[in-house]
């Protein structure tokens, strides 16, 4: 694969991987940047790669006109961010569809693909 030529989209969480995160304090604040992070998406968009932003802040139900201004307010503030950080604005969605090729994500466990297992072997118990 030459460089510049990838197939796939990389998904990276936002609060808690791309910004420090403790609680909600509402759409227009962020955490400071977690340096690492934002490093290798540079690196990654250098590259010529694909990533976006995974994010639950910019959900927007249908039904609920206030998470749809939240939402909003949500977008700008990370596309300004992105602005900041990375000299451009990446997409940021809270879809996933067969394009994405890697998430990174703090609440993430990986499975082994088709048998449920976890990927570190750290089987935990079910929750009803």
């Amino acid at each position: 694969m030459s460089e510049g030529h990838f197939n796939g989209w990389i998904g990276v969480d936002f609060d808690g991987t791309l910004v420090e995160y403790d609680r909600w304090r509402g759409p227009e604040h962020i955490g400071a940047a977690i340096t690492v992070m934002v490093l290798r998406v540079r690196h990654w968009l250098h590259e010529g790669r694909d990533v976006r932003i995974f994010t639950a802040r910019v959900y927007a139900p249908n039904d609920n006109p206030k998470k749809q201004c939240e939402a909003a307010i949500a977008m700008r503030v990370i596309q300004d961010w992105c602005l900041s950080q990375f000299g451009t604005i990446i997409p940021v969605t809270c879809v996933k569809d067969f394009g994405m090729i890697e998430l990174w994500d703090d609440r993430c466990v990986q499975v082994e693909p088709n048998t449920g297992r976890r990927v570190d072997g750290t089987e935990a118990a079910a929750k009803n």
